[in-house]
């Protein structure tokens, strides 16, 4: 996708519609209507569009009877989103839309374009920029040459590691509509030698070896990965998404299996992060 042809946010008006059941696929015709992309969410779905399709929808859920229309709904995407999508500076690295790009001339700084469409993880999240912030501490200090990034969402992680000279990056989601907008942000970031990134579960490819893994994810899947040889191996983590509720109890679960606890962060007194090296 060319940078170029965002002089104007492509998601300003949103219509979704809200399906029970998943579709096998898509028509092809609604390419021609603005469609924008199918969030799948156990067992509905979310179909995006730039303009109103009522008809078109309700056509193509009449033709499946797995399907049924159960609302459909209007906002802008920042509303969608739950905040404004702007540029941020959050240490050397500048997170900007591809249409909303600032000048910044200042040494040392480093370009990050984060196309969101419709995927939560625009970077303002607590969770993300502390993991953000973790990463170019290690990074300033050790040599981190593979990373393992589960639950990339938008790939705004993988992108970071890249940025501050990852050489291998293998960015895991198993949303394959986050898989698509992650692909979309590492070509227009140019990133498409550093970072991988596949639809698949995170169990499935824990035991890759990367020097450090980034996991922001629900607990429900964090308590169980943490505890395989796979992540206990890796030599450095960042694990965010946590309340501290379920903070408290993976600190517990790490110090039980001997990992190192170097810091933790809870800004907003409500998101944990945690930063740590494995045991060997």
């Amino acid at each position: 996708m060319d940078v170029e042809k965002f002089s104007v946010n492509p998601y300003e008006n949103l219509f979704i519609y809200y399906l029970e059941g998943i579709p096998d696929r898509i028509p092809e015709g609604f390419d021609g209507l603005g469609f924008i992309g199918n969030w799948c969410e156990e067992d509905s779905s979310f179909l995006f569009f730039s303009q109103a399709v009522d008809r078109e929808v309700a056509a193509f859920v009449d033709g499946d009877q797995r399907l049924t229309l159960v609302d459909s709904f209007q906002m802008s995407c920042e509303q969608w989103h739950g905040e404004v999508i702007e540029s941020y500076t959050t240490g050397s690295l500048c997170i900007s839309p591809p249409w909303k790009i600032p000048f910044v001339n200042k040494p040392g700084i480093r370009h990050i374009l984060l196309d969101p469409g419709v995927v939560f993880g625009t970077g303002r999240h607590p969770t993300t920029e502390a993991c953000l912030v973790y990463m170019e501490t290690l990074f300033s200090t050790r040599e981190i040459k593979t990373v393992l990034d589960i639950g990339t969402g938008t790939g705004l992680l993988a992108l970071g590691a890249a940025a501050l000279g990852c050489e291998r990056v293998l960015a895991l989601d198993f949303n394959l509509l986050a898989v698509k907008t992650t692909l979309n942000n590492v070509s227009i970031n140019h990133f498409e030698t550093e970072i991988l990134c596949i639809q698949a579960r995170a169990e499935d490819y824990i035991e890759t070896p990367a020097d450090l893994v980034v996991a922001n994810i629900h607990y429900d899947v964090m308590k169980d990965l943490i505890t395989t040889p796979g992540f206990l191996a890796k030599p450095w983590f960042i694990l965010s998404g946590l309340l501290r509720s379920e903070a408290r109890k993976v600190i517990d679960s790490l110090k039980g299996a001997g990992v190192t606890i170097l810091e933790t962060t809870c800004p907003d007194g409500v998101w944990t992060t945690i930063f740590g090296k494995g045991v060997s």
